[in-house]
């Protein structure tokens, strides 16, 4: 492996922009500093980044890659290529495939798939089902990246709706819980008014209110009193509603809190005005609300009450998401646009671009103690990604990486561009260019 000089960068990383330059050597950050004064061996290879930023490689802590079983939608082989070039260098990959990953030799099988097929760093969660607690424990936290809870029916049959299971998993989890919230109670009355009154042909519309604001509070408050109640460190996912706020806290740093809030990019980018042009394309659970409701997240991004954005990379194919409302299923791709998408936030003034890297790079390598990552740091994995800030480019069919075929933001205009992304001091992404032969490495947690 050969030694990379990175110079004439402009830095982005635990919240200063500086001129930089950076050596590479192996699979390390081996020197960083200013400009000129840095000498690098000969024989380097040298990248001139003038006119670019250089971050740390995104961190994604939740996917669904749908391997197994659902490979139809997209695979760990196609969505990793697609994660690189949005200059996503690690994932975090759901239980809810075909078998589930709820027991030991599942979430075994899938590390050996993405070991061989896996162009990014991986984990993936062991899902919490009403009676698979043991097998739980059996996982070694410095190995595995969470335990996945839905509460509330999203995908599959894995709802934990036991009250005696809920309390056992709080009580006795040793990786952080991350939660699906959403009161499938609520839910199934609303479905009933409202197929009442359109029958099967409900407009999608409606989704939010199906789904509505009340399950989602209801939801994340039982997880929220839980985790409480034993001092479970636990890990809302993307939150919907303004109202969900007020359950979290950014009175201290993110590493002393047991309770952690999440958004994913949909949420920040899309309202409930989205729905005429987008429809089921932009179905997703939970469910894209409102303006204010939008307002409240990017807000809450801002201030630190929210710690991550994630994307909740969901592929499914266009037949099934161009279904009527009950048949269409929920979630979409966006791993390849999640970084140029929040970055257009940055060109609006709408968040910096330190808070972007800092919920997006370094606080999932804080939040799940991932080991030598997430940070441009010397010492630390060359996860890096180089971006070229003034580069307008348009989503379209012919540069869509997802095996889907299909992205929200077909026809969406970003002013900024990847160019490169190296993973484990290797260029996997290069101005189109992808290294098929590349293949990322397992996360390990200090835990």
């Amino acid at each position: 492996m050969s030694n990379i000089f990175i110079r004439n960068a402009t830095i982005i990383n635990e919240g200063r922009i500086f001129k930089g330059e950076l050596l590479i050597k192996d699979e390390l950050i081996s020197a960083l500093g200013p400009s000129s004064t840095l000498n690098p061996p000969s024989g380097t290879e040298i990248i001139d980044a003038a006119g670019l930023l250089l971050i740390p490689g995104v961190i994604d802590d939740q996917v669904h890659f749908r391997d197994p079983g659902l490979t139809r939608k997209g695979d760990i082989s196609t969505e990793s290529r697609a994660a690189v070039a949005g200059g996503v260098t690690s994932f975090m990959d759901m239980p809810n495939t075909d078998p589930q990953t709820v027991t030991i030799e599942t979430l075994n099988d899938k590390y050996r798939v993405a070991a061989e097929r896996s162009l990014a760093n991986y984990s993936f969660y062991i899902g919490a089902t009403n009676t698979n607690l043991e097998e739980i424990l059996k996982a070694d936290p410095s190995e595995v990246c969470g335990i996945k809870l839905f509460m509330g029916s999203s995908t599959g049959n894995m709802l934990v709706d036991n009250e005696t299971a809920l309390q056992n998993l709080f009580e006795k989890a040793t990786m952080p819980i991350t939660a699906h919230c959403e009161d499938e109670s609520i839910i199934r009355k609303n479905i009933e008014i409202y197929r009442e009154k359109y029958g099967e042909n409900v407009p999608v519309e409606m989704h939010p209110l199906i789904r509505s604001r009340d399950a989602c509070m209801a939801s994340s408050s039982v997880a929220v009193a839980l985790a409480r109640k034993y001092n479970t460190r636990l890990h809302i996912l993307h939150l919907s509603t303004a109202d969900e706020m007020k359950l979290f806290s950014n009175e201290m740093p993110l590493a002393e809190k047991r309770i952690t809030a999440e958004v994913c990019v949909h949420h920040l980018w899309f309202d409930e005005s989205s729905y005429e042009e987008k429809g089921s394309f932009i179905k997703w659970n939970p469910a894209i609300k409102t303006r204010f409701d939008k307002d409240a997240l990017i807000n809450a991004v801002v201030n630190d009450t929210i710690d991550i954005i994630a994307t909740d990379h969901a592929p499914h194919t266009i037949e099934e998401k161009k279904n009527t409302y009950f048949k269409a299923p929920s979630g979409g791709p966006l791993i390849q646009h999640s970084l140029v998408s929040m970055l257009e936030l940055w060109h609006r003034k709408i968040i910096s671009i330190e808070k972007i890297i800092e919920k997006m790079c370094h606080n999932p390598a804080i939040l799940f103690n991932i080991k030598g990552r997430g940070f441009i740091r010397e010492g630390y994995k060359a996860d890096l990604c180089l971006v070229d800030p003034d580069a307008p480019w348009t989503v379209s069919s012919e540069n869509i990486l997802y095996k889907c075929g299909w992205s929200p933001f077909e026809g969406t205009t970003f002013r900024s561009e990847v160019v490169k992304t190296i993973i484990n001091g290797t260029v996997v992404y290069d101005n189109g260019k992808i290294n098929e032969d590349y293949r990322g490495q397992r996360l390990m947690f200090e835990r």
